[in-house]
């Protein structure tokens, strides 16, 4: 049940003698970025500057030439990479930087009157799109990809993103986020999660990641749940999914990097409600000039959310979803000045926008996988956030349904 151990990120956030930006380049300060890390904390507050949106092919030059023109305020950049490879990012430079936890009282959910689920696709229609995904693997150079599934979940009072991001954090084996996005004139979105999954961090010259690959759910049962966990190690369809998704990794980040280490095989990392295999790998980078934000963008997406090859599984993601995963699966995180920065999966999370919540869970499919196995996967993985939230996959309120 290891967890991968980076080493405490310090940053810059010193402010220069120069002039402060004018009130008119102030964005409302209700934009407030939190990370909360098992051992620390980042709370991002306001908005000095927008980097200049672009795909993330380029965010790692995008993000020199911004720290090389700006010196005033915090020097760091936080925000968010969406899934689409052709979708604009969004980081912002905050008004003000914290590493306090706000103050939460979590005794009791906030009273939210009737919840409203719908679910794209229903769990038998995702069966369904799992199946085929499975001829094409049978048929086509696709190795493995990646299905998701959507619960839209609609209210009748305006969700608190700081809220369900602190429910989240009370498990301690996840890192829970609350990640601001673009408004483009219109109502706050927020994406909110607790994500078991690094997707890269850096440290002058150490770089780290944590793929996880293959999942099972947990149980009450202590022996029942010792037993899954033995299943899932010893899984043949569960090993080779997680060791494609290390391969990759250390494929690409070897021409980066002249010393790189990963252990010869996965073990077991648990949230409250998941098994997970993960890989903690370590190296060290050839060149400091190649900041956090740079590795985010050559990591992104990992056959972890897409699949293998990787253009192929993109492509066939479009073709079978029915709907657009925005910032779901992309990472959310931070870089400095020094280069130095964090970077998480978008997992177990959900989009709000006033009183809706949008919902997402995925499983990787390749030969062998279960269409049904795979489907309460995604149910498995949902718990997260409905529970933050009070509620079941069904919209039944959870204390409603106690004896």
């Amino acid at each position: 049940m290891n967890r991968v151990n980076v080493p405490h990120m310090a940053y810059s956030s010193e402010a220069s003698s120069s002039p402060a930006v004018s009130a008119d380049a102030m964005v409302a300060a209700e934009q407030v970025f939190t990370l909360h890390t098992p051992s620390e904390s980042l709370v991002a507050a306001g908005v000095l500057r927008e980097l200049p949106s672009a795909t993330a092919a380029s965010l790692g030059r995008r993000v020199a030439e911004f720290f090389a023109s700006v010196d005033d305020g915090p020097q760091l950049l936080v925000g968010a990479i969406p899934f689409g490879r052709r979708d604009n990012d969004y980081l912002i430079q905050p008004a003000s930087v914290s590493h306090e936890r706000p103050v939460q009282t979590l005794a009791a959910l906030q009273p939210h009157g009737h919840w409203r689920v719908t679910s794209t696709p229903a769990r038998q229609g995702y069966a369904d799109m799992v199946a085929e995904a499975l001829r094409r693997i049978a048929s086509t150079s696709v190795e493995k990809v990646v299905l998701a599934r959507q619960l839209k979940i609609e209210t009748d009072q305006p969700l608190d993103h700081a809220y369900v991001a602190s429910r989240l954090a009370r498990d301690h084996s996840v890192t829970a986020y609350s990640v601001p996005l673009p408004r483009a004139g219109g109502p706050l979105r927020t994406i909110v999660g607790g994500t078991p999954e690094l997707l890269v961090a850096r440290r002058g010259r150490q770089v780290f990641s944590n793929p996880l690959a293959g999942s099972a759910r947990r149980v009450a049962d202590p022996r029942l749940d010792q037993e899954i966990s033995r299943q899932l190690s010893a899984s043949d369809k569960n090993l080779r999914e997680h060791a494609a998704v290390v391969e990759c990794i250390l494929d690409l980040l070897t021409p980066y990097c002249s010393q790189l280490r990963a252990p010869a095989g996965p073990s077991l990392q648990t949230t409250a409600s998941m098994w997970h295999l993960g890989t903690q790998i370590e190296g060290t980078l050839k060149n400091e000039d190649v900041s956090a934000a740079e590795l985010a963008a050559l990591l992104h997406p990992t056959p972890a959310v897409g699949g293998l090859p990787t253009a192929d599984a993109l492509a066939l993601i479009d073709e079978l979803e029915p709907f657009d995963r925005g910032f779901y699966a992309g990472s959310v995180g931070w870089v400095d000045r020094q280069g130095d920065g964090e970077w998480y999966i978008a997992l177990r999370c959900g989009e709000i926008c006033e009183r809706s919540i949008a919902l997402y869970a995925g499983a990787g499919i390749v030969a062998g996988s279960d269409p049904e196995a795979e489907a309460q996967e995604t149910s498995a993985k949902f718990l997260a956030l409905l529970e933050a939230l009070g509620i079941d996959e069904q919209g039944v309120p959870l204390e409603e349904k106690q004896p």
